[in-house]
C-alpha cells in the first residue's frame, strides 16, 4: 500500500481500518471521559497520540492473537483472504472486540487512573458558563459590566444562553432596572428582552426568586 494514496483494494481498506481505528477509538474515548489536555490542543498532537495508540495495540494484538488473526483471515488457503468473505460474522465479531471494545476498556482505564491521581475532578460540560446555564431553571440574574454598570433582568423559559464552542452570550426575556449597589429596582415597563455578551462582562450572578409564602401562612404569622 502507498502512502498517501486512497487504498484500492477491499485488503488494502481493511489493513488500513486495523492500523488506524483502535488508535482513533481509544483518542475520542479517552478526551471524552478524561477530558482534553493543554498538550493535545493541536490537532497534530492529537493525531500522533492515536496513531501512537494504534501501534501499541495492533502490536499487542500480534503477540496475543497474531496466528489466529491470520488464519482467520485467510479461511480455508493458507494464501489470499478468503476468509474476510467466508466468514463475516465472525470477523465482524472480532471487529467489534479489537477496534471497539479493547479500545475503549483501554480509554476507560486510562481515564480512570489519570482521576485518582487528580486533585480536581473532571467533567464533561467545556466551560463554566455551560455548567452555569445547562440545566438552569427560571431565576432572575444580573451583570456587572466592565464600566462598572449594573444590568439586569428575568432569567426564564423564554431566555436563551449560547454553548460552547460559540462566544458566552445571553438573553434575558425581560429586562429590570438596577439600583448602583447591584440590587433589583423593578421590571422595566414595555422591556422585550435584554441581551448580554460575556466578553462585556466582569461579574455574572444568578439570584434566586424571593419565595412567597401561602395565604394561610401569611395569616398565621400576621
Amino acid at each position: 500500500m502507498i502512502v498517501g494514496q486512497a487504498p484500492s483494494t477491499v485488503l488494502q481498506a481493511v489493513l488500513l481500518v486495523f492500523f488506524v481505528l483502535p488508535g482513533v477509538t481509544y483518542q475520542f474515548l479517552r478526551e471524552r471521559w478524561r477530558g482534553p489536555v493543554p498538550g493535545e490542543r493541536n490537532l497534530g498532537e492529537r493525531v500522533l497520540r492515536a496513531i501512537t495508540a494504534s501501534i501499541l495495540l495492533d502490536s499487542l494484538y500480534a503477540i496475543a492473537a497474531g496466528p489466529e488473526l491470520l488464519r482467520l483471515a485467510r479461511g480455508n488457503r493458507s494464501t489470499g483472504w478468503d476468509g474476510i468473505s467466508q466468514q463475516p460474522r465472525v470477523i465482524g465479531l472480532w471487529a467489534l472486540l479489537l477496534f471497539v471494545v479493547v479500545p475503549a476498556l483501554a480509554a476507560g482505564g486510562v481515564s480512570l487512573w489519570q482521576r485518582r491521581r487528580l486533585r480536581a475532578r473532571f467533567r464533561t460540560t467545556p466551560t463554566a458558563w455551560d455548567h452555569m446555564f445547562r440545566h438552569r431553571g427560571s431565576c432572575f440574574v444580573r451583570v456587572r459590566l466592565k464600566d462598572g454598570t449594573w444590568v439586569g433582568g428575568w432569567y426564564g423559559s423564554g431566555s436563551y444562553a449560547t454553548s460552547y464552542p460559540e462566544p458566552a452570550e445571553l438573553f434575558l426575556e425581560s429586562a429590570w432596572r438596577m439600583n448602583p449597589d447591584g440590587s433589583f429596582d423593578r421590571r422595566i415597563s414595555g422591556t422585550a428582552g435584554l441581551y448580554v455578551r460575556g466578553a462585556d462582562a466582569d461579574v455574572v450572578e444568578l439570584v434566586h426568586p424571593p419565595v412567597q409564602e401561602e395565604p394561610c401562612q401569611t395569616q398565621r404569622t400576621t
